[in-house]
């Protein structure tokens, strides 16, 4: 039974440390906002900087699978560059060490649960009061993650690992396989991390079983090499369903830490011999090191954060050549059609951090918002299309993008709902309303252009004929709505630092578009009455007319998504 509970504790103890992890690094994402993405998209000057600021975030959040989801998100998004992107992902490496080093401290010799329950006191104490809910949030983390560290070096020591026969009797045989017993371990840490979507929860089962003295520290060291390799192969899992440029920064992320694995175990007993002289542990083969918990601890954080630093330092000076290798690898599909409505930016594999995809949706937002930019402007050259294959064909092409449209609307809508579930700052879940309220006014616009473009079907079929005035005020109503567009998408594009003035602009082109289908509308009247042209011919006119008035009710609706404002009526 006692048994039993030590297992069921060991597991517990585990799964807090981990959603410990994650709730620390929510926390500490909400915190930051949007200045993580800018800090990434502008510290990547060269190399270098981009090792260091890769580095610096990683060891900010706690989560390197955050760091490269973020980088592989600016990627598709154009922000940054592949070869930016392999040195942020090679920093990250660097920058998860200082997870190990978090995990020392947790498993040292000293009693945490003090710091712990008064780190909780003040946590709740800020949630509850609303002072300062995102920093409660990170305290509620560093305390989980703490009481989990604790907890588990606790239980170890009551369960007496190195008591256990069976335990004892496994890692004995199995270190008697010389590099064998390395590859074997090297796969079970590489296995496991992938399983459970955590490096630090591994690294802190092997400190558990390196300092209970039953597993030898080059066996745990195996084990270290194993999590890197386990991370690589979530990255790449999670980028299956991403554009290319993603699939080649993840395959970069595994190029380089294989590398690593490679180069190490070549001279892996030298390697682990040298770090065990650093702290005064002679170092034996297969054979668990008779020294203090503190220091075997110690020894895998000083080999964790000794191989990624050396392994970033010989690699560095080789990043073009990996970018080489993995669009190599990766090559370049040929460009999709229109009529293909895959998204370019988003991607339910990039769900691993929702407070960071929401850059990814503003991107494709854009992206939404040109297509039905384009979409206008193949309706204006169907209106003054004569010839009756290119009539058709251009009709066509607009009925293909209401499809493209719709399906747009859907995919991102339902990407946003999937941000929304994730734990999101206020101003996040404003963004996330803000963005569904703005995807459906772009559907709107979209089906407007639909409608206007089988009016004018209906004109060419009809074989109704406009006056010059007709047409020329058509052409002036289109001038104003291709105007609204472009404000519209030019807005979308710099949505976080529209002016004044930009927003009065809009307003004004639709206050012109109002008042000029009021006139026209007038006109039409008169004209009818005074049989300037028959009354088929005024209906469709005016279903026009109306139509694009409709549309640019739409545009200042995005516009005052995007603004935060309203246009007083």
């Amino acid at each position: 039974m006692q048994t039993t509970l030590s297992i069921i504790i060991l597991f517990g103890s585990v799964a807090l440390l981990m959603y410990g992890m994650k709730v620390m690094s929510e926390g500490l994402q909400k915190m930051a906002g949007s200045k993580l993405s800018h800090v990434l998209s502008t510290m990547t000057t060269n190399r270098f900087t981009g090792v260091l600021t890769g580095a610096f975030i990683t060891a900010a959040v706690q989560s390197s699978t955050a760091t490269s989801v973020m980088t592989v998100s600016f990627v598709s998004a154009g922000i940054l560059t592949l070869s930016q992107a392999i040195s942020v992902i090679m920093g990250a490496h660097i920058g998860t060490t200082f997870t190990a080093w978090i995990m020392v401290l947790g498993g040292g010799s000293f009693d945490l649960r003090l710091v712990v329950y008064l780190l909780i006191v003040i946590a709740v104490a800020l949630i509850y009061t609303k002072k300062n809910i995102n920093v409660g949030e990170f305290l509620i983390g560093l305390a989980l993650l703490l009481l989990g560290l604790t907890t588990l070096k606790m239980n170890a020591s009551e369960m007496h690992l190195d008591q256990m026969e069976p335990v004892r009797r496994f890692f004995i045989a199995t270190s008697s396989w010389g590099y064998g017993s390395y590859f074997l371990y090297l796969l079970v840490g590489a296995i496991l991390t992938f399983s459970v979507q955590s490096s630090a929860a591994i690294m802190a089962i092997t400190m558990t079983l390196c300092s209970a003295h039953v597993m030898p520290i080059d066996m745990g060291i195996a084990l270290v090499l194993g999590e890197n390799l386990g991370t690589t192969i979530t990255a790449n899992v999670v980028a299956l369903s991403a554009p290319v440029q993603a699939r080649r920064a993840a395959l970069a992320h595994f190029v380089s830490n294989f590398f690593g694995v490679v180069w190490v175990l070549c001279v892996f007993r030298w390697f682990v011999g040298g770090v065990c002289n650093l702290w005064g542990v002679e170092f034996t083969p297969g054979i668990p090191s008779d020294v203090s918990p503190d220091k075997l601890n110690a020894i895998l954080a000083t080999f964790h954060t000794m191989f990624n630093v050396t392994n970033t330092f010989i690699l560095i000076w080789f990043i073009p050549l990996i970018e080489k290798l993995v669009t190599w690898v990766l090559p370049s599909k040929p460009e999709q059609k229109d009529s293909e409505s895959s998204l370019r930016f988003i991607s339910a594999g990039l769900m691993s951090t929702s407070e960071l995809s929401i850059l990814q949706a503003w991107k494709e937002i854009h992206v939404y918002g040109v297509r039905v930019q384009r979409m206008f402007t193949m309706v204006r050259e169907l209106f003054h299309e004569t010839d009756e294959t290119k009539f058709n064909e251009t009709f066509s092409r607009i009925d293909k993008y209401e499809g493209i449209c719709d399906r747009m609307e859907v995919e991102i809508a339902g990407y946003l709902n999937q941000v929304a579930d994730g734990r999101l700052s206020d101003q996040s879940k404003h963004e996330v309303h803000k963005m569904l309220r703005i995807v459906s006014e772009i559907e709107s616009v979209g089906d407007a252009n639909f409608n206007l473009s089988r009016y004018i079907n209906h004109k060419y079929n009809d074989k109704i004929k406009y006056n010059d005035e007709q047409m020329q005020n058509v052409d002036l109503m289109f001038n104003l709505l291709s105007d609204a567009c472009t404000q519209m998408v030019n807005m979308l594009q710099v949505h976080h630092s529209t002016t004044e003035d930009d927003f009065l602009y809009a307003a004004n082109l639709e206050m012109e578009i109002n008042n000029f289908r009021n006139t026209l509308k007038n006109q039409n009247t008169l004209d009818v009455t005074e049989h300037q042209y028959d009354y088929l011919t005024g209906v469709n006119y005016m279903d026009i007319i109306v139509e694009c008035e409709k549309m640019g009710d739409y545009i200042i609706n995005v516009d005052e998504a995007v603004n935060d404002r309203k246009v007083s009526k």
